[in-house]
Protein backbone atom coordinates (compact mmCIF):
# COMPACT_ATOMS: atom_id res chain seq x y z
CA UNK A 1 0.00 0.00 0.00
CA UNK A 2 1.51 3.42 -0.64
CA UNK A 3 2.28 5.40 2.31
CA UNK A 4 3.10 9.57 2.21
CA UNK A 5 6.28 9.75 3.64
CA UNK A 6 8.68 13.09 4.53
CA UNK A 7 12.14 11.62 5.07
CA UNK A 8 15.38 13.52 6.50
CA UNK A 9 13.37 17.20 6.99
CA UNK A 10 15.87 18.96 9.27
CA UNK A 11 14.84 21.80 11.63
CA UNK A 12 17.18 23.74 13.66
CA UNK A 13 17.24 24.11 17.12
CA UNK A 14 14.98 27.07 17.21
CA UNK A 15 12.51 25.43 14.54
CA UNK A 16 13.42 26.43 11.41
CA UNK A 17 13.59 24.19 8.54
CA UNK A 18 14.96 26.71 5.76
CA UNK A 19 17.06 30.22 6.18
CA UNK A 20 16.00 33.49 4.91
CA UNK A 21 16.57 35.12 1.74
CA UNK A 22 16.67 32.02 -0.87
CA UNK A 23 18.26 32.49 -4.22
CA UNK A 24 20.93 31.02 -6.40
CA UNK A 25 23.35 31.14 -3.75
CA UNK A 26 21.60 30.38 -1.04
CA UNK A 27 19.40 26.99 -2.15
CA UNK A 28 18.36 26.52 1.38
CA UNK A 29 18.35 30.38 2.65
CA UNK A 30 21.01 31.86 4.47
CA UNK A 31 22.43 29.23 6.74
CA UNK A 32 20.50 26.31 5.99
CA UNK A 33 23.40 24.19 4.91
CA UNK A 34 24.31 24.47 8.27
CA UNK A 35 20.90 22.20 8.81
CA UNK A 36 22.47 19.43 7.22
CA UNK A 37 25.94 18.47 8.71
CA UNK A 38 24.60 15.43 9.72
CA UNK A 39 23.64 14.35 6.31
CA UNK A 40 26.48 14.90 4.26
CA UNK A 41 29.09 13.35 4.99
CA UNK A 42 26.95 9.95 4.87
CA UNK A 43 27.78 6.66 2.63
CA UNK A 44 24.25 7.56 1.24
CA UNK A 45 24.39 11.35 0.28
CA UNK A 46 28.31 11.14 -0.80
CA UNK A 47 26.83 7.86 -3.15
CA UNK A 48 23.16 9.32 -4.34
CA UNK A 49 24.47 13.17 -5.06
CA UNK A 50 28.10 12.70 -6.29
CA UNK A 51 28.30 9.10 -6.97
CA UNK A 52 30.98 8.94 -4.81
CA UNK A 53 31.96 5.43 -2.75
CA UNK A 54 33.01 5.90 1.08
CA UNK A 55 31.25 8.33 3.42
CA UNK A 56 30.39 7.55 7.00
CA UNK A 57 28.05 5.06 8.63
CA UNK A 58 26.34 4.56 11.79
CA UNK A 59 22.60 6.35 12.76
CA UNK A 60 22.85 9.66 10.37
CA UNK A 61 23.45 6.84 7.12
CA UNK A 62 20.57 4.52 8.69
CA UNK A 63 18.70 7.40 8.59
CA UNK A 64 19.94 8.81 4.98
CA UNK A 65 19.24 5.24 3.48
CA UNK A 66 16.17 4.52 4.42
CA UNK A 67 15.02 8.12 2.98
CA UNK A 68 15.58 6.40 -0.93
CA UNK A 69 14.01 3.17 -0.05
CA UNK A 70 10.41 2.12 -1.53
CA UNK A 71 10.13 5.67 -3.24
CA UNK A 72 8.47 5.55 -6.40
CA UNK A 73 7.60 9.76 -6.85
CA UNK A 74 8.45 12.43 -5.10
CA UNK A 75 6.79 16.24 -4.58
CA UNK A 76 8.11 19.25 -4.23
CA UNK A 77 7.43 22.66 -3.82
CA UNK A 78 8.55 24.98 -6.72
CA UNK A 79 11.08 26.73 -4.51
CA UNK A 80 12.54 22.97 -4.08
CA UNK A 81 13.26 23.07 -8.24
CA UNK A 82 13.79 26.56 -8.36
CA UNK A 83 14.87 29.83 -7.34
CA UNK A 84 12.75 31.96 -9.31
CA UNK A 85 9.05 33.17 -8.81
CA UNK A 86 6.31 33.98 -10.81
CA UNK A 87 6.11 32.82 -14.40
CA UNK A 88 9.01 30.91 -15.58
CA UNK A 89 11.96 33.33 -16.59
CA UNK A 90 14.62 30.83 -17.78
CA UNK A 91 13.24 27.39 -19.68
CA UNK A 92 16.74 26.15 -19.85
CA UNK A 93 16.72 25.91 -15.56
CA UNK A 94 16.49 22.22 -15.20
CA UNK A 95 16.91 21.73 -11.30
CA UNK A 96 19.78 22.40 -8.92
CA UNK A 97 21.42 19.18 -9.42
CA UNK A 98 22.88 18.58 -13.01
CA UNK A 99 21.52 16.53 -15.83
CA UNK A 100 21.21 13.09 -13.69
CA UNK A 101 18.99 14.43 -10.64
CA UNK A 102 19.35 12.13 -7.33
CA UNK A 103 15.85 11.08 -7.76
CA UNK A 104 15.32 8.49 -10.03
CA UNK A 105 11.75 8.04 -10.41
CA UNK A 106 8.88 10.76 -11.16
CA UNK A 107 9.01 14.47 -9.63
CA UNK A 108 5.93 16.33 -9.43
CA UNK A 109 6.93 20.04 -8.72
CA UNK A 110 3.92 21.98 -7.30
CA UNK A 111 3.28 25.10 -8.88
CA UNK A 112 1.12 28.50 -10.60
CA UNK A 113 2.92 28.70 -13.52
CA UNK A 114 2.21 25.54 -16.42
CA UNK A 115 5.43 23.97 -18.02
CA UNK A 116 6.21 20.71 -20.27
CA UNK A 117 7.59 17.71 -18.27
CA UNK A 118 11.25 17.86 -18.42
CA UNK A 119 13.15 14.53 -18.60
CA UNK A 120 16.46 14.11 -17.45
CA UNK A 121 19.11 11.13 -16.98
CA UNK A 122 18.73 8.14 -14.92
CA UNK A 123 15.08 8.20 -14.88
CA UNK A 124 13.99 11.07 -13.13
CA UNK A 125 11.08 13.30 -14.94
CA UNK A 126 9.93 16.46 -13.64
CA UNK A 127 6.15 17.01 -14.48
CA UNK A 128 4.36 20.63 -13.34
CA UNK A 129 1.04 20.67 -11.23
CA UNK A 130 -0.58 23.41 -11.14
CA UNK A 131 -3.63 22.25 -9.99
CA UNK A 132 -2.88 21.89 -5.86
CA UNK A 133 -1.41 19.22 -3.61
CA UNK A 134 -4.16 16.70 -4.19
CA UNK A 135 -4.00 16.99 -8.18
CA UNK A 136 -0.19 16.18 -7.19
CA UNK A 137 -0.33 13.80 -5.06
CA UNK A 138 -3.01 11.81 -7.13
CA UNK A 139 -0.42 12.01 -10.16
CA UNK A 140 2.24 10.85 -7.62
CA UNK A 141 0.66 7.59 -6.04
CA UNK A 142 -0.67 6.99 -9.84
CA UNK A 143 3.07 7.16 -11.16
CA UNK A 144 4.62 5.19 -7.85
CA UNK A 145 2.33 2.26 -8.65
CA UNK A 146 2.25 1.07 -5.61
CA UNK A 147 5.55 1.94 -3.86
CA UNK A 148 5.70 5.29 -1.48
CA UNK A 149 5.77 8.86 -2.71
CA UNK A 150 7.80 10.88 -0.69
CA UNK A 151 7.43 14.81 -0.10
CA UNK A 152 10.49 16.25 -0.81
CA UNK A 153 9.64 19.99 0.31
CA UNK A 154 9.86 22.88 0.69
CA UNK A 155 8.57 24.20 4.28
CA UNK A 156 5.39 25.61 2.54
CA UNK A 157 4.72 22.27 1.00
CA UNK A 158 4.74 19.65 4.54
CA UNK A 159 2.68 22.49 6.24
CA UNK A 160 -0.01 21.85 3.10
CA UNK A 161 -0.20 18.41 3.23
CA UNK A 162 0.39 18.26 7.28
CA UNK A 163 -2.61 20.33 7.62
CA UNK A 164 -4.79 17.80 5.35
CA UNK A 165 -3.67 15.17 7.61
CA UNK A 166 -2.10 13.31 3.54
CA UNK A 167 1.78 12.22 5.67
CA UNK A 168 1.57 8.68 6.93
CA UNK A 169 4.93 9.75 8.50
CA UNK A 170 7.63 12.41 9.30
CA UNK A 171 11.30 11.36 9.94
CA UNK A 172 12.45 15.01 11.30
CA UNK A 173 16.79 15.40 12.12
CA UNK A 174 16.61 17.82 14.68
CA UNK A 175 20.19 19.33 14.15
CA UNK A 176 22.53 21.48 17.00
CA UNK A 177 22.32 24.66 15.06
CA UNK A 178 20.52 28.32 15.43
CA UNK A 179 19.45 29.99 12.31
CA UNK A 180 17.66 32.59 14.44
CA UNK A 181 14.74 33.06 11.35
CA UNK A 182 13.48 31.47 8.37
CA UNK A 183 10.87 29.75 7.80
CA UNK A 184 9.09 27.25 10.56
CA UNK A 185 7.44 24.13 9.41
CA UNK A 186 5.41 23.86 12.80
CA UNK A 187 4.23 26.84 13.17
CA UNK A 188 0.53 27.18 13.56
CA UNK A 189 0.11 23.36 13.55
CA UNK A 190 -1.22 21.29 16.17
CA UNK A 191 0.36 17.73 15.34
CA UNK A 192 -1.03 16.34 18.21
CA UNK A 193 -4.90 17.31 17.39
CA UNK A 194 -3.64 15.76 13.92
CA UNK A 195 -3.46 12.79 14.94
CA UNK A 196 0.53 12.21 14.74
CA UNK A 197 2.38 10.37 17.72
CA UNK A 198 6.46 10.04 18.15
CA UNK A 199 7.43 6.60 17.33
CA UNK A 200 10.55 6.91 17.31
CA UNK A 201 13.17 8.43 18.73
CA UNK A 202 17.47 8.76 18.35
CA UNK A 203 20.41 10.83 18.59
CA UNK A 204 23.80 11.10 16.85
CA UNK A 205 26.15 13.64 17.30
CA UNK A 206 25.32 15.65 15.02
CA UNK A 207 21.19 15.10 14.86
CA UNK A 208 18.00 14.16 16.79
CA UNK A 209 16.01 11.54 14.69
CA UNK A 210 12.52 11.93 15.49
CA UNK A 211 9.52 10.10 13.58
CA UNK A 212 6.10 10.69 13.34
CA UNK A 213 3.51 8.95 11.94
CA UNK A 214 -0.44 9.17 11.65
CA UNK A 215 -1.83 7.51 13.84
Amino acid sequence: MTRVRVEGFTVSLDGYGAGPNQGIDNPLGVGGTELHQWLIPTRTFQQALFGKDGGTTGVDDDFAARSFQNVGAWILGRNMFSPDRGDWPDKNWKGWWGDNPPYHVPVFVLTHYARPSIEMEGGTTFHFVTGGIHEALDRAREAAAGKDVRIGGGVNTIKQYLRERLIDELHIAISPVLLGQGESPFQGIDLRTLGYECVRSVASEKATHVVLRLK
